[in-house]
């Protein structure tokens, strides 16, 4: 499955063989590794600004960066190869310049953290050094549980010789760059420099950035993706959950499907031919917002136990997280004046908002979006834990996966055109390829203000080559996967929101509701028929054999157009059937995907 000609079209240069391990350290400081015996919460409480332990025994940071910052990312390359890449490109020069700028920090700095890791276990591992300055000692800690120790992989650790390198200054800001900011990804190296962002999602995604490229040069493909083991009778097999962040990639990785399911990542995955799977992480990075022990148990009793480590979650005056935190009182603006001042926002607006003389309404606008500015007086939504697997009740064995037979993917979708059914099934690796690629969801409160309805190639924001290769290689791979299952499930709505959805008009997908069609897909127990519009294969809520499905999730759920029919709505699902197709074959065409893949979506 190599392919040289596509290797080197992706960078004009082998990746694969360019350097094997990394060179010697750099830097003329101190460089100390970090390991078992170091109290890493000390480290981090001493080091790290705006950090403190909660009440549960954990620590928390909060940091100015509220995500990961896509839009500062270069990967270093010509300016003239735009068409080879999915991300702003910097030329050398440039690059090289910001790094030595960086160099010149860290001398200042006057020592770094290291960790050493693997992304996964098994002969497809990657080595990789994270090299951190003292500031940055949380997101150290946190890295340290998200890799495999080298002495979990290979027999004598002190052979280890990294393969990645990832280099992070967080406070360090560039005031001569957009935002503050850069992350400088080197392919021909291996190497990605960080430079301003404190969010620990910079530090493990930059592995895995790295990982794309090198996974796909190789003839693999790295999936934005959650993956269970699945218990089917005397058959075991893995099934992969692909999905942007807020579409439920977690909660169903995590969720259980009766005594079908165990997890084994909720993140990112690579596919190899015949189905292989190799893993990338010993831990989860959680959305912890409407966190609830009930809704999700595993994450829930992971967050709240003192070996995990929180990032952007509200912690009250008993030192309690608080996972529904949303609008701000004056009081508690006045209480975190310094936190919020310190991590960005402008001091004069928090004290005119603790002093009573702005509300809410004075700073947003109609739709409720805050204006510049303001954004502090709502609590970030996209609060974060780190759970080490260890923690994860019933976690798989991840160094015995069986191959991959069922593949899916998450659309949360959301408003009064929310006609997406609970789950479907694909007719063909071309028409999985299609949607795969299509990425739809509806952007939640994690994307900051623009919010709304999108599309990300393979929910994929990681792959740092053209996005458009990912759907060959992806039906490369599924040619090779005999009798695999190709699916995508409704996380979030359908016909309405939570507004209309109280008011009595829509429905929306619960996890209950999840997991009901997930065993019921599993199990094979479902009948499916063909949709007449979208050619992919619905639940045939007409059919007596899927009666147990249906006492679980309501018809309207399962099939859309009868719930539009219902609701006198058949105009308003026709035209969602062409504005959709008309959409999607101009998103696929933008790409260049190949025809029969267009057609098999859109025709």
């Amino acid at each position: 499955m190599t392919d040289p000609t596509m290797r080197e079209r992706v960078t004009g240069r082998p990746l694969l063989h360019a350097h094997p391990s990394q060179p010697p350290v750099p830097y003329s400081v101190p460089v100390s590794l970090l390991s078992d015996a170091d109290d890493l919460q000390g480290l981090a409480l001493e080091e790290t600004p705006v950090c403190l332990r909660t009440g549960l025994g954990n620590v928390v940071k909060q940091s100015r960066n509220k995500a990961r910052m896509a839009k500062y990312t270069y990967v270093i390359a010509d300016p003239s190869e735009t068409d080879k890449y999915s991300q702003k490109l910097m030329s050398r020069a440039d690059a090289d310049a910001l790094i030595a700028r960086q160099t010149a920090y860290i001398e200042e700095k006057g020592r770094l953290l290291e960790v050493r890791g693997f992304l996964g276990v098994g002969p497809r591992a990657v080595p990789v050094q994270w090299l951190y300055t003292p500031e940055a000692a949380n997101i150290a800690a946190m890295q340290r549980i998200m890799a495999f120790a080298p002495e979990a992989v290979i027999a004598d650790a002190s052979t280890f010789a990294p393969r990645f390198r990832i280099v992070y200054t967080p406070d360090l800001r560039l005031d001569d760059m957009p935002g503050g900011q850069a992350i400088i990804v080197d392919l021909e190296n291996f190497r990605t420099h960080i430079i301003g962002p404190d969010y620990f999602g910079e530090s493990k995604k930059a592995a895995l950035r790295m990982l794309n490229a090198l996974s796909y040069a190789d003839g693999g493909l790295t999936l934005h993706a959650g993956a269970k083991l699945v218990h089917l009778g005397d058959q075991n097999l893995t099934m992969t959950v692909m999905g942007l962040s807020g579409t439920g990639k977690t909660t169903t990785t995590f969720s259980r499907q009766g005594t079908l399911t165990q997890p084994v990542q909720d993140d990112m995955v690579t596919l190899w031919p015949n189905g292989e799977l190799s893993v990338t992480e010993n831990g989860c990075f959680a959305k912890t917002y409407g966190l609830t022990a009930k809704s999700e148990p595993v994450i829930h009793a992971g967050t709240t136990s003192a070996q995990a480590w929180l990032e952007n979650v509200y912690i009250d005056e008993q030192g309690q997280p608080d996972f529904f935190k949303a609008e701000l009182t004056p009081a508690e603006v006045a209480r975190h004046r310094d936190m919020l001042v310190e991590t960005g926002a402008p001091a004069e607006n928090v004290d005119r908002y603790a002093a009573g003389e702005v509300s809410i309404a004075d700073v947003s606008d109609e739709r409720g979006v805050l204006h510049d500015g303001w954004e502090f007086v709502k609590w970030t939504a996209n609060g974060r834990s780190i759970i080490p697997m260890s923690q994860v009740e019933d976690a798989a064995d991840l160094h015995n996966l069986p191959p991959v037979r069922t593949m899916g993917i998450l659309n949360r979708d959301e408003g009064a055109d929310a006609f997406t059914p609970g789950i479907v099934r694909f007719t063909s690796p071309a028409q999985a390829a299609g949607y795969f690629m299509l990425g739809e969801t509806t952007k939640t409160s994690a994307a900051g203000k623009d919010v709304g309805k999108t599309r990300s190639p393979f929910t994929q924001p990681f792959f740092p080559q053209a996005f458009g290769l990912q759907a060959g290689r992806f039906r490369e791979l599924a040619a090779t996967m005999d009798g695999v299952d190709l699916w995508m499930m409704n996380t979030g709505y359908v016909g309405g929101d939570g507004k209309s959805v109280e008011n009595g008009d829509g429905y929306k997908v619960k996890i209950r509701h999840s997991s009901a069609m997930l065993e019921a897909m599993l199990d094979k127990s479902i009948v499916w028929r063909r949709c007449p519009h979208m050619g992919y294969e619905l639940v045939d809520v007409d059919a007596a054999e899927n009666q147990a499905l249906l006492e679980r999730v309501p018809a309207h759920i399962l099939d859309p157009e009868r719930f539009c029919g219902d609701k006198c709505l058949a105009d308003a699902h026709a035209a969602w059937v062409q504005r959709m197709k008309d959409e999607r074959r101009a998103f696929l065409e933008s790409y260049a995907v190949d025809a029969d893949v267009i057609e098999a979506v859109c025709g």
